[in-house]
């Protein structure tokens, strides 16, 4: 990173912090800020027939925001919550838009960062497709941060794996006992 783009960024970019439970991002309203999670956990999920579905889920050194309502500049399709007290550093959406104008280096930085939401698209939609709860857990438990099953409320991560709470229940009591 360039000295011009390095001095603009600590100028620009700003820290927040959000109490556990509290909405980033709720459907329906702009995102116009880029996140960086320096500590905590955060959640995306939609709301379908009164039933709340996790999406995703990301931690610490992991960069977020509603994709639709971020680089679409369009209202978010889905809910950002914390999990956890988290604290984020972030860039505003025009800060980002002036940053890949004026600075080629930024695009080679969002391209990386875009290769990385694929990565972690291809691995949801993997993880949708596997049709055993056991298998989906056993395929998070190995493409997933080694905390995150202990730190994820366990309806959150049910929802995620798209199982019931029982069933992750006795899935995660089994795979403890190995």
């Amino acid at each position: 990173m360039g000295n011009e783009l390095r001095s603009f960024l600590s100028d620009k970019i700003k820290s927040c912090q959000f109490r556990k439970n509290e909405f980033v991002v709720r459907t329906g309203e702009k995102c116009e800020r880029l996140y960086l999670l320096k500590e905590g956990m955060v959640r995306g999920f939609f709301n379908s027939g009164g039933e709340e579905i996790t999406t995703w889920v990301d931690s610490e050194n992991e960069v977020f925001t509603s994709i639709t309502g971020f680089f679409g500049n369009k209202p978010a399709m889905e809910n950002i919550q914390c999990i956890e007290d988290t604290y984020c550093d972030y860039l505003e959406y025009k800060d980002y838009r002036y940053c890949l104008r004026r600075f080629p280096e930024m695009n080679h930085i969002s391209r990386m960062m875009l290769e990385e939401y694929y990565r972690l698209s291809e691995h949801r939609v993997l993880l949708a497709r596997i049709p055993s709860a056991k298998n989906r857990l056993d395929y998070f438990m190995e493409h997933s941060k080694k905390d995150y099953a202990k730190r994820i409320p366990k309806k959150y991560l049910a929802s995620f794996l798209a199982m019931r709470p029982e069933t992750l229940s006795r899935l995660l009591k089994k795979y403890s006992d190995n």
